[in-house]
Formats: structure tokens, C-alpha cells, sequence
């Protein structure tokens, strides 16, 4: 393909070369470079790509695309001269002779204003707009979002349609998965995952959009055929992230920028600031009498394996449903996959019987167990999260709510402070143990949840070893017990030390209650 066809939808200055050469790949990592490709800087919040323009031109790339004039003038020569700079990185380094090495005369240098929705336009371009060939579905708001892709998927697969899903735990491709690095990948694998899935007859790719997407044009190049919010709350502030909670709002509402249709959450006090610029057709769902689909008598379940609600659904449908997910917010999600679902003319029974069998691994997991007590597995590795979800079980008014949990090693330390207390005061027993403790010492992250949980006088014991400390929480159940393992979710490993070690909480369950059987 023409790097002319690739810039098409693109404003751009031709600092160098010819606009008509080939291109035979197309990369954002320098490291991936190969020959004839072109290389797109993108500029990140601890490496910059226009740093390795040499390392890209060194492995062959016909084109660059940069933002950065500084850049430009430090690491691309002038035209007519042959000299390039070696920029010191941590990433390969030249080999001997390669240093200040003469680059392809043929190489181009095109300049764009962002080199991030550069990438998105390219991307789509360079697969052939594969999402026109898909109905796209793009899920965004703090929480619920894995949820509520995982219940569409449930819905439409039960109705006969061929679903994808890329979100947080992994990306579902017609029957492979494929673990997630980002919750939204960047704009090329995004848009390979597309391609991929439209081959293989995949009618219906349901995602999960951050505001680290939105904001860093990780979706730019399509038009999302459907776009829904779920809630928000200040999150994902600080440092490489969002810098306050205005910009958080407005990164969230860009997908109704982008977006056909968009179904959004009436309940939330955000609403209006979620619809104030939007571009698309909008619909409503909540407990409010505005709301175009309602829900009502919302009532909590507890049964044997099962902790969910019961709640009826008014509007363009009239029919009671049950969610086999705890706490009212999962009203919330189930009326966000409904009204997405209500596009495809979906059974009721169909409806039903997807809800209730849902299941989301690592997201309030539950656990077959023996005794007369609950066992669940969740993800919750921030106090928020925390915080929600012992509330939500809480309210199941269970003998005693025990929370095992540990935080991460190399990460801010009052995390661990936060989550300590927010166990404590929740919780009737705290199970202190590890998590991923990367390059740090166990015992120091265990002190600093310790000190949380006595900030709030809670009870706990500690307990090193994971698998230790789920074999006491089994051990010591009692009848009516809700326990929740929480930090690690779907994750199957534990990071010690550089090392990712084999771990999956539901082998060690099974492996802990054949033993106490057996």
C-alpha cells in the first residue's frame, strides 16, 4: 500500500521524501520495525517514539511519522545530508559500526499534528476499515464495564449471534482468548483484532473504552454503531493518567462523539455532562420515571451457589428478570446489555436465561463449594473497589463477611493504608496475605495493610503464603459465611521478584477442597 493512502483521512507535512513510496508494514514500536515499514512516533507518558526514529530507520523503515519539531531537528538529519544520531534508550542498541550510521536515501519524514490519531486513521486504513464490516459496541464508565460486556455477549450469543469481546481480562475471538494488556488496546492491534474477527464471521464486537483510550485516540478511525455509559466517579487521577476529575468526565464523554446511537445510564448525576456535546441518537436506562427503560422492585437473592437480585423491567419491555450477580448496581448493567440487546430483537427467554447464567471470571466469581457458606473471587485491588463490593455483600447480611486480600509491590503505598482500613470497617474478618509483591518484601506490604486495618480496630490474622491463607479462610468457615478472595481476580500468576509464577485461585480452591475431601 502508498504511504499516500495511508494519510488520506490525515492532514500532513511532507518534511522529507515522497508521499507515493510503498509501504509493507506499518508499526508504532521501533523494535517491530522491519523493512519498508513506516514507524508512527507516538509520544507516551515514559518513552517517547521520536526517540527511536535511528532504531526504526536502522531496521529498514521507508517512513516515519512524527509530531515533535524538537524531535525532528535531534534525531532526522536536514535534507540532503546523511547523518543520524544514536539516542541512548533502553531498547536494543546499535551495533558496532552502526553508530551515526547512513540511512536510506528513500527515507520519508511526514509530520502530523497528533501522531496518536494519526495511528487510528492509518490503522483502519492500512486493514481495510474493518469495523464497517462489524457492529460495533463500546462499553465506558468507572465500573460495570467488563460486567455489562461480558452480559451483551451472554445475551447475543444465546439469540444466535457471533459475538467478540475486548475488554479488561481478555479479548474472545472465535472461541480463543487472548489475555489483555490494556483494557483498550492501541489503535493497530485494536483494529488487527478487528480484522481478524471480521474473516472469521464475527457479526458483533462488543469492547470495553477507557478514558485512557478515549483520550489517547486508541478508537479513533471508526464510528462505534452503539456507545454506552455505565456510571461515574472520580478515578484514574494522578500521575500518566487523567490530571483532574473535569478532565476524567470529559475524556468519558468523547464516545458519544463517536458513536450512532448511545445508551446511557439517566441515574447518574452526570448524565447531562455525558450527553452535553454528544453527536448521536440517545437512550436512557435507570430506576427513574425518565428513564426509557426502568427498572423496579429490585429485591437481593440468596440461595445456595447463588448471591444475586431479582428486579422487573418496564418500557419497551414488561418482564421480571434475575441476575445471578450480586448488589443493585448489577441492575445497572443488566439494564445497559437489555437495552443494547433490544437492537436485536431478542427473545425475552433468551433474555432470561442469559442473565441468570452469566458468569465473568475474576468479577465476584463464585466458587462451588461443600459447606453452607459463600466463597467468591473478585478482582477489587483498590479501595473503591474494595469498598463497593464488601458494602454490596454486606447487604446480604451474611454471619460474617471475611475478606482475604494483599496489594502490589512497587506501587503507592497508600493503596495499602486505604484498602486496610476500608476491609476493616467493612468486614467482620480481614485475612491479611500476599499479592504481587514484585521487587518488594512481603512482610513490608503486609505491615502497611496491618496498619490500616488497625486504624479501623478491625480483626484479622496474617498470613503469608496465599495458598495458606485461602486454606484458612476454608478451613474456618462457618454456616452463612460470605467469603471473598479479593486482589487477584482473573489473573493466574503471582509476580515475585521479575517472575510471574503459576497461580490461578480457582485451581487452588479446587485443589484445597479435594484435599479436605479426600
Amino acid at each position: 500500500m502508498r504511504l499516500l493512502e495511508l494519510l488520506k483521512d490525515i492532514p500532513y507535512t511532507v518534511i522529507k521524501g515522497d508521499v507515493s513510496c510503498e509501504i509493507a508494514a506499518l508499526t508504532y514500536d521501533s523494535r517491530k520495525a522491519t523493512e519498508g515499514c513506516a514507524f508512527v512516533c507516538l509520544s507516551g507518558a515514559v518513552q517517547d517514539g521520536h526517540d527511536f526514529i535511528p532504531e526504526a530507520v536502522r531496521r529498514g523503515a521507508a517512513a516515519v511519522i512524527v509530531e515533535k519539531n524538537a524531535a525532528l531537528k535531534k534525531n532526522i538529519a536536514p535534507a540532503g545530508t546523511t547523518h543520524l544520531r544514536e539516542v541512548a534508550s533502553d531498547r536494543e542498541p546499535a551495533a558496532e559500526g552502526e553508530r551515526d550510521a547512513e540511512p536510506k536515501a528513500a527515507v520519508t519524514v511526514i509530520q502530523v499534528e497528533n501522531t496518536r490519531r494519526a495511528l487510528a486513521l492509518m490503522s483502519a486504513a492500512w486493514f481495510g476499515h474493518p469495523a464497517g464490516k462489524l457492529i460495533t459496541v463500546g462499553v465506558t464508565g468507572t465500573k460495570g464495564k467488563t460486567t455489562t460486556t461480558y452480559m451483551i455477549k451472554s445475551i447475543l450469543e444465546k439469540a444466535g449471534v457471533r459475538v467478540g469481546l475486548i475488554g479488561t481480562i481478555e479479548v474472545l475471538l472465535a472461541g480463543k482468548s487472548i489475555p489483555s494488556v490494556n483494557t483498550t488496546p492501541e489503535s493497530y492491534d485494536l483494529q488487527a483484532y478487528f480484522a481478524r474477527m471480521a474473516k472469521a464471521g464475527i457479526q458483533v464486537v462488543v469492547m470495553e473504552v477507557s478514558s485512557q483510550g478515549l483520550m489517547l485516540c486508541r478508537v479513533g478511525g471508526f464510528t462505534f454503531d452503539y456507545g454506552i455509559f455505565t456510571n461515574l466517579e472520580p478515578d484514574h487521577i494522578g500521575d500518566h493518567e487523567h490530571k483532574d476529575f473535569e478532565d476524567y468526565k470529559r475524556c468519558k464523554s468523547l464516545l458519544f462523539r463517536q458513536c450512532r446511537v448511545g445508551i446511557l445510564n439517566s441515574d447518574s448525576p452526570y448524565f447531562g455532562e455525558m450527553i452535553k456535546n454528544a453527536v448521536c441518537k440517545v437512550e436512557t436506562f435507570g430506576y427513574g420515571e425518565e428513564a426509557g427503560l426502568r427498572a423496579s422492585a429490585a429485591t437481593l437473592l440468596r440461595l445456595p451457589g447463588m448471591v444475586g437480585v431479582r428486579f422487573h423491567v418496564s418500557g419497551p419491555v414488561d418482564m421480571d428478570v434475575t441476575v445471578n450477580v450480586p448488589g443493585k448496581f448489577s441492575v445497572y448493567n443488566a439494564l445497559a446489555a437489555l437495552a443494547l440487546c433490544l437492537h436485536f430483537k431478542v427473545r425475552e427467554k433468551d433474555i432470561k436465561e442469559a442473565l441468570l447464567g452469566v458468569r465473568v471470571k475474576g468479577r465476584i466469581e463464585l466458587a462451588e463449594v461443600p459447606g453452607e457458606y459463600t466463597l467468591m473471587i473478585d478482582y477489587a485491588h483498590n479501595a473503591l473497589a474494595l469498598r463497593s463490593l464488601l458494602f454490596t455483600l454486606r447487604e446480604y447480611r451474611p454471619s460474617r463477611l471475611v475478606c482475604m486480600f494483599g496489594c502490589g509491590g512497587d506501587r503507592d503505598r497508600n493503596r495499602r493504608f486505604e484498602m486496610g482500613e476500608a476491609a476493616a470497617r467493612l468486614s467482620d474478618l480481614v485475612v491479611v496475605t500476599s499479592d504481587n509483591p514484585r521487587f518488594e518484601e512481603p512482610e513490608r506490604i503486609m505491615e502497611d495493610i496491618v496498619a490500616g486495618v488497625e486504624k479501623a480496630d478491625g480483626a484479622y490474622v496474617v498470613i503469608k503464603d496465599r495458598r495458606e491463607a485461602i486454606a484458612y479462610c476454608i478451613g474456618h468457615a462457618q454456616p452463612g459465611d460470605i467469603i471473598v478472595l479479593a486482589g487477584k481476580g482473573h489473573e493466574e500468576y503471582q509476580e515475585i521478584c521479575g517472575v510471574k509464577y503459576p497461580m490461578d485461585e480457582r485451581k487452588l480452591i479446587g485443589e484445597l477442597l479435594a484435599a479436605e475431601a479426600g
